[in-house]
């Protein structure tokens, strides 16, 4: 036990729950554990003995042998590589986005040779998330240096449509007041049609403020007034440049290089750089393993001088082959996205486009909405968007963090991406509170590693409901998948729990992995028996096994690629998330 026990404290000491109250409970099971692996290795060292023992002269020397020759080939390798290793000294290679310095090796001569830290943190776009990161750790304390390409209001079709959940986010900020005074409308629920039929499902707001709903608006108003509200702090710094490269001294991100308004080549270094440079950003994969999936595009239109039939929902056309959404966007303006199937869209110049959504898509569109929108696809003011799916497997480097939709996208029919943005940015920011110095690498990366975990359960759960909604919601020629489609309707219309449930995960109100799950498969179920009433005939009832076989093939893809245990289980990160930091000097 006396050597166990030496080796016990220093695994212990490097874990993040050191020094929380309940790491003895812990340490006690490493304890156990690690007298477990000596007490085998002794067991393994004793057959080994014997077995040498009971070897001929011939198989020592052949042992002896190989040992030598292992051990001189490593000296050379060892040999070549500091060669190697010396003539590059002093030369600077850009490698995947990254320019890697290889003349300093330690930080202290880092800033010697560039100067001291422009800011504590970095956070190179100034969208959604970059904004709302940047007001939110500048209320902090904290210096920051933002770094945005065009700082001209943006003019996008997407990111329109803030749920109730995400609203909960900006007055945790203190950014709900950027909402205020850009027309931006107030958001209920949604209204599905579906073959002449439709039903409503409201938010459950009644345990909330009578100003918590979900908003809709112009997204470039909503990001001008987020920039206003983080640029009046006097320690947040808003500059124009293009980031072209994030610097790395040793393995550490130590800040980027980007090219002025001018086109000057600049640097800036920070402790801290986050990226969220939105969904074509040219930083990720400096940074983790992009998985693109792009299903579907949306085609915008602007509808005016009409009104929704249900004012103030969100309307969800199942249509053929696949969803049309409409929500009003301004008191006057009512913005519509047509989903197409695939990458390849109709051509715009030759008319296709405008052909495609006259025949195709207008018959199919609400009567009170049906002439709007025809004039609103004669203006030939139509915007594209490709709707991209990539969940978020970070690589773990230090000194840098992906944020917003750099890091993690969705399929935008259910409008969780700003909810899933603003969500983030309160988990880093309670999370960095407690960390008093970012110039401690090693403290911050155990952070950081940590912030990836905690926001699953949130995260995770938007990601997947939205993925698995939109492939529910296309239409498909599978009848197994069709009786999907309208078992999905009908049990949300039952009203009561069958629609409050799924309505307060969509909502972000209620973003539980496990209600997803179990909700997702009541809609099978429920489509399930069905198919077996009045009589289970052999035909429906292979249909019922089918259409259990394709739920299950369209949500547990999604949960493993989103990671099923962070996404289920989080608890071994709590404790990470609520403990102190440790005190300097202490041991």
């Amino acid at each position: 036990m006396a050597l166990i026990k030496p080796a016990t404290h220093s695994i212990i000491s490097l874990l993040p729950f050191h020094r929380h109250p309940t790491h003895k409970y812990f340490k006690t099971i490493f304890t156990v554990t690690t007298h477990r692996s000596t007490k085998h290795s002794l067991t393994v060292f004793t057959s080994e003995k014997q077995q040498n023992m009971e070897s001929t002269i011939d198989n020592s020397y052949i042992f002896v042998g190989t040992f030598s020759v292992s051990l001189l080939g490593f000296l050379v390798l060892s040999v070549l590589q500091r060669r190697t290793h010396n003539s590059v000294t002093h030369s600077r290679k850009i490698v995947s986005g990254v320019v890697r310095n290889r003349t300093y090796s330690t930080p202290g001569e880092f800033r010697r040779r560039y100067g001291s830290a422009d800011a504590d943190v970095i956070i190179v776009g100034a969208g959604v998330a970059g904004a709302a990161l940047a007001y939110a750790l500048g209320k902090e304390g904290c210096k920051i240096r933002v770094i945005e390409r065009d700082l001209t209001e943006p003019d996008r079709i997407v990111g329109e449509l803030l749920q109730p959940g995400g609203y909960l986010k900006l007055i945790e900020l203190g950014l709900e007041d950027c909402v205020e005074d850009i027309d931006s409308q107030r958001v209920l629920g949604y209204a599905l049609f579906k073959d002449g039929k439709s039903t409503k499902l409201s938010y459950s707001l009644e345990k909330f403020h009578s100003k918590v709903s979900g908003r809709s608006f112009h997204n470039g108003r909503f990001i001008r007034r987020m920039r206003e509200k983080a640029t009046a702090l006097p320690n947040v710094e808003l500059k124009q440049g293009t980031v072209t490269s994030l610097v790395e001294d040793e393995g550490i991100i130590r800040g980027v290089q980007y090219k002025n308004k001018s086109g000057e080549v600049m640097q800036a270094f920070a402790p801290l750089t986050v990226v969220c440079d939105g969904c074509f950003s040219n930083l990720r994969r400096s940074l983790c393993k992009p998985q693109v999936d792009v299903p579907s595009c949306f085609v915008g239109l602007v509808l005016e001088n009409c009104e929704l039939p249900y004012p103030n929902y969100g309307h969800v056309i199942l249509a053929d082959p696949s969803p049309i959404l409409f929500y009003p966007i301004s008191s006057r303006e009512i913005r519509c996205l047509v989903d197409i199937p695939g990458r390849k869209l109709p051509s715009l110049r030759n008319g296709d486009m405008a052909k495609y959504l006259k025949s195709i898509v207008a018959p199919q569109v609400p009567r009170e909405l049906h002439d709007a929108f025809i004039a609103a696809v004669d203006s030939g003011n139509i915007k594209t968007m490709p709707n991209s799916n990539m969940p978020a497997p970070p690589v773990r480097t230090p000194g840098a963090l992906l944020l917003g939709d750099a890091f993690n996208m969705r399929h935008p029919l259910t409008g969780g991406g700003m909810t899933v943005a603003l969500s983030d940015v309160v988990v880093l920011r309670d999370h960095l509170k407690t960390l008093r110095d970012f110039t401690d690498t090693n403290l911050l990366t155990k952070y950081l590693e940590s912030f990836y975990t905690l926001r699953k359960p949130v995260a995770s759960t938007i990601n997947t409901l939205a993925g698995a909604l939109y492939k529910v919601f296309c239409a498909s020629p599978d009848q197994a998948m069709k009786e999907m489609r309208d078992a999905c309707f009908d049990y949300l219309s039952l009203g009561g729990a069958c629609s409050s449930g799924p309505v307060g995960l969509l909502s972000g109100l209620n973003p539980s992995p496990v209600w997803l799950v179990l909700h997702f498969f009541a809609v099978a179920v429920y489509g399930f028996g069905r198919l077996l009433l009045p009589l289970p005939t052999p035909k429906r009832l292979w249909i019922a096994v089918r259409l259990i076989l394709g739920a299950a093939g369209i949500i547990f893809p999604i949960i493993k690629a989103e990671g099923a245990r962070q996404m289920f289980f989080p608890a071994a990160s709590v404790l990470a998330y609520h403990r102190a930091p440790p005190k300097k000097g202490s041991q």
